[in-house]
């Protein structure tokens, strides 16, 4: 059990993570792996806007235009580093989930992935996701929607 399935025991939130052998760290990797389409993985991107980082849910078929997320989030936006991701997060990249940080961060979700039925993130490792419904999802992680592509 990694940290964050420890963290989830702690909640009620019924979130159920799956772990696959032959990785989830891509969206592609993660689609082929539970077997949906690519715009059901939410990509958890650590960026750091106007000097804070802040996570962008961002669904795995849209590329995340920052001029967008910086005039939310606030400017300049930039990708964090490893590191800087870690601290904020807890997690390393390619496994940090939606919500259950290490800080308070600001949150905002790709609109569409309120398109899907369900949608898929991950589960602090590379090689673990959970299924979770989109308004759920942005519920659990406190996430501002709107149009990040």
């Amino acid at each position: 059990m990694n940290r964050f399935e420890s963290w989830l025991a702690t909640t009620d939130f019924g979130v159920a993570v799956k772990e696959f052998p032959q990785g989830t760290r891509t969206a592609g990797d993660a689609a082929r792996a539970v077997g949906c389409e690519v715009g059901q993985i939410v990509k958890s991107l650590v960026f750091v806007a106007g000097g804070r980082p802040v996570v962008a849910l961002v669904s795995g078929a849209n590329r995340l235009d920052e001029k967008r997320l910086a005039a939310v989030a606030g400017e300049p936006v930039a990708k964090a580093d490893a590191e800087t991701a870690r601290i904020a997060t807890g997690y390393a990249i390619g496994g940090v989930p939606p919500f259950g940080h290490a800080t308070d961060l600001p949150v905002f979700m790709d609109r569409d992935l309120l398109g899907y039925p369900v949608v898929w993130a991950a589960a602090g490792r590379p090689d673990s996701v959970f299924e979770i419904e989109p308004g759920r999802l942005r519920e659990l992680s406190d996430a501002v929607v709107l149009d990040l592509k």
